[in-house]
């Protein structure tokens, strides 16, 4: 047996007997914002397959999720933005102490297929871009809360606001882009890069980038918090970080 092929084997069983904590099987509702959608959907198969629990997942926008979640809605997992887990953790939605790092996400540009790239190599050149474009998409999510600010201290802002095109919670703005609707975009690298019909031109300069962590924390009501624990330990495990790595995060 070749070492390549038994170190693998070595590595699927310590999963396993890391994540089989639990006799029988069980299902596990999860509410996840889609920063994290396209890596959770390939790492959630494995943890399926490795443990026998089944998890169903509700996708929803940032404020949708606030609001749900905020009222009287239970899951067993939440993963979503880290300042919003805190905030739910504070209004006795989560458990205290539960909140575990999963990923980290820059904010990307993009332009619809085949436009012309633009100047996006430092603050002052974004700035520029800004002000010619015709149109500007970005979300109601973290992102877009983000650069509602940066459009305020770059004084843009009423520039912007005239030709922004917002959009509604859970929908990508790579969307908006690819169906011409907005000449350039903004959102999370991770929700950018699986949309067919836009050209990815980066992330935005260092100086104006802003990092967005998504968090996993259990519901203070969870029916089926054992088996959440061990998702969570899976999707924060070094298994998953090739992973998110390839979906445009980073680990933690």
């Amino acid at each position: 047996m070749r070492a390549g092929h038994l170190a693998m084997i070595v590595g699927a069983g310590a999963s396993l007997l890391i994540l089989g904590g639990t006799a029988d099987a069980a299902d596990i509702k999860v509410m996840a914002s889609p920063a994290i959608k396209e890596a959770y959907l390939e790492l959630v198969p494995q943890f399926e397959k490795a443990t026998e629990h089944k998890v169903t997942t509700i996708w929803a926008g940032t404020v949708d999720m606030m609001k749900r979640l905020g009222g009287s809605e239970v899951v067993d997992l939440i993963i979503m933005a880290a300042p919003s887990i805190d905030a739910l953790t504070g209004q006795g939605k989560i458990v205290p102490g539960s909140r575990v790092d999963l990923a980290k996400s820059g904010v990307g540009v993009a332009v619809r297929a085949g436009a012309p790239r633009p100047d996006i190599s430092s603050a002052d050149a974004l700035k520029r871009t800004l002000l010619a474009a015709k149109s500007v998409a970005y979300s109601t999510g973290p992102s877009g809360v983000y650069l509602a600010g940066l459009f305020e201290r770059m004084g843009i802002a009423d520039a912007v606001k005239v030709k922004a095109k917002i959009a509604q919670p859970g929908m990508a703005v790579g969307e908006i882009v690819a169906h011409g609707d907005a000449e350039i975009g903004f959102q999370q690298v991770s929700e950018l890069l699986p949309i067919a019909g836009i050209d990815f031109v980066g992330p935005l300069p260092p100086e104006v980038q802003q990092i967005t962590v998504s968090a996993a924390g259990l519901h203070a009501a969870a029916t089926q918090a054992e088996a959440a624990k061990a998702l969570v330990k899976f999707l924060a495990s070094p298994q998953a970080a090739p992973v998110l790595k390839s979906k445009g995060m980073e680990p933690g």
